[in-house]
């Protein structure tokens, strides 16, 4: 299995995380790509970090957007 091409940082009990999950999710499934979800609450670097930016997502391994997830703009990046 390939490395994923996104990667969702999120924390529990966060809204805007859960939402961005079912974008993520979406998309990647609608595009045959994985993504990784690592919770910044299990890393203090990445508590340091993030903070209160979550939920953050990248693309191969570029920041791309934080708080909320551009459906079109993840689309774009993708190449989809």
């Amino acid at each position: 299995m390939s490395t994923p091409r996104v990667t969702l940082y999120s924390r529990a009990g966060c809204h805007l995380c859960d939402d961005a999950r079912l974008v993520v999710a979406r998309v990647c499934d609608e595009l045959g790509e994985s993504f990784a979800e690592v919770d910044i609450d299990a890393d203090t670097d990445l508590q340091d970090r993030f903070g209160d930016e979550v939920p953050v997502t990248f693309v191969d391994g570029r920041q791309h957007d934080f708080w909320r997830v551009d459906e079109g703009r993840l689309r774009a990046a993708l190449g989809g």
